[in-house]
């Protein structure tokens, strides 16, 4: 008798008739019963839980990328307040460290104090008037020489786009030809005379610009000066202004950022109209600093909570789609937190550019997490997502953990599980006295 099949007891069946059971080896049994257990991504990396239609569920964004599963690492997650959003995203990266994977969190909300804690780090505290400074200029110098990615003919090209995002920004408006070159030109001047630009200087070279940087653009300082005038003045409020004392000078000497984990606190600013902005300038830092080669970094994950609050300001929405895509030269899985589908829609005016580049973000992430979503989106997510009928009629009715995993071209449903010793790090409810 063949080795993989064996009688069994008799067993009625449904339509009465007594027949012998069947038995196998699970060598055999998912070709018996194909439809039963999805196959998975594979063993390799993180486990996340349970998959729904059985199995455990591993995910590894560069293990992927390796195997062609996906083009990029990059992941973007929704979910309501209360659904497990946080809870997948702390305990993802204290897993990581089993591999020797780092994180970089831009932590809006002061939630990540646990997490650092069990890695043994503190979190770095920004506050207005603070003593640590971040510049977000600091240039990031790559292996093959070219600085900041951008190749020889145009190192500062990263510290323009950003000084052009951020001018944007505060602003509320795209910057007019004129204040592009006004920027640009200041910037080439402080590069010419300082080792690093700042923010401080280049308001400076905006204020008082040099005859050089006029005669570049055939102009005069005056004209110069009157084009690049309300662009300094905007930028000057992170200088001498009410945001002062965060991203006004050169990084704080000192600062260990060779740990497994960098948070980034700005829970002091979470309320503040300008929190875009310095969310962006932490962003762009962490950026620089996960960039550096020789600093041991190697893959690691940078993950922007809250990321609505970059979305809504085009001009930095315009820099977080460029750094998006530059993921791969650098090594990085780029990890966004949003509520709702509607967060990437409600950034502007429907048809706007705002809107374009939110949902744009969604074709450079290939891993989507959907966590439940109130009915009223399920009609966007059908569209946005590319959900199939089945999919859209499960995302309302999903359970507290449980999530719709789209990565590459399949979909999953996975349950995650939190581990006993994870608990505390995950537990949000203190207040409401806890779960």
């Amino acid at each position: 008798m063949h080795p993989s099949v064996v009688p069994g007891p008799l067993v009625r069946s449904q339509a009465g008739f007594t027949v012998p059971a069947h038995a196998v080896t699970t060598r055999n049994l998912g070709a018996a019963y194909p439809l039963v257990a999805e196959a998975g991504l594979g063993h390799r990396g993180v486990l996340i839980g349970h998959d729904l239609l059985g199995g455990s569920f591993v995910y590894d964004p560069f293990e992927l990328y390796r195997d062609g599963v996906v083009s990029n690492p990059n992941m973007i997650v929704f979910g309501q307040i209360g659904r497990g959003k946080s809870s997948l995203l702390k305990t993802y990266l204290w897993r990581q460290a089993v591999f020797g994977r780092r994180a970089w969190v831009v932590d809006p909300k002061g939630e990540y104090a646990g997490l650092a804690e069990l890695w043994g780090v503190r979190p770095v505290a920004l506050r207005p008037g603070g003593a640590i400074r971040l510049n977000p200029l600091d240039p990031v110098h790559t292996a093959d020489g070219d600085g900041d990615g951008g190749g020889p003919a145009d190192p500062d090209r990263r510290q323009s786009e950003l000084l052009a995002s951020l001018a944007s920004a505060c602003l509320g408006r795209s910057l007019a030809p004129r204040e592009r070159a006004a920027v640009d030109l200041a910037l080439v001047s402080v590069r010419a005379n300082a080792a690093v630009p700042t923010l401080p200087r280049v308001v400076a070279a905006l204020l008082d610009p040099v005859e050089e940087s006029a005669s570049r653009i055939r102009t005069d300082r005056a004209t110069l000066l009157e084009d690049g005038r309300d662009v300094a003045l905007e930028l000057r409020r992170l200088v001498h202004g009410d945001l002062r004392g965060m991203f006004d000078g050169e990084t704080t000497p000192g600062l260990d950022l060779s740990g497994p984990l960098v948070v980034l606190d700005l829970s002091a600013l979470y309320a503040s109209a300008a929190l875009g902005v310095l969310m962006a300038c932490a962003t762009a830092w962490l950026q620089a600093a996960v960039s550096q080669d020789g600093g041991g970094v190697g893959q690691a994950f940078l993950v922007v909570d809250e990321a609505w609050a970059i979305l809504a300001n085009l001009g930095v929405a315009r820099w977080l789609q460029a750094s998006w895509k530059l993921s791969r030269a650098h090594g990085v899985a780029n990890l966004a937190a949003l509520h709702r589908l509607s967060d990437l829609t409600s950034v502007g005016a429907a048809g706007s550019e705002q809107v374009g580049l939110a949902e744009g973000l969604l074709s450079d992430s290939e891993t989507l997490v959907i966590y439940a979503q109130p009915p009223g989106e399920v009609a966007r997510a059908t569209e946005l997502l590319s959900l199939s009928p089945t999919e859209a009629e499960l995302v309302p009715q999903l359970r507290r953990g449980v999530a719709l995993w789209k990565v590459g071209r399949r979909s999953f449903l996975v349950r995650h599980v939190v581990g006993s010793s994870e608990r505390s790090l995950v537990d949000t409810d203190t207040a409401m006295g806890g779960r």
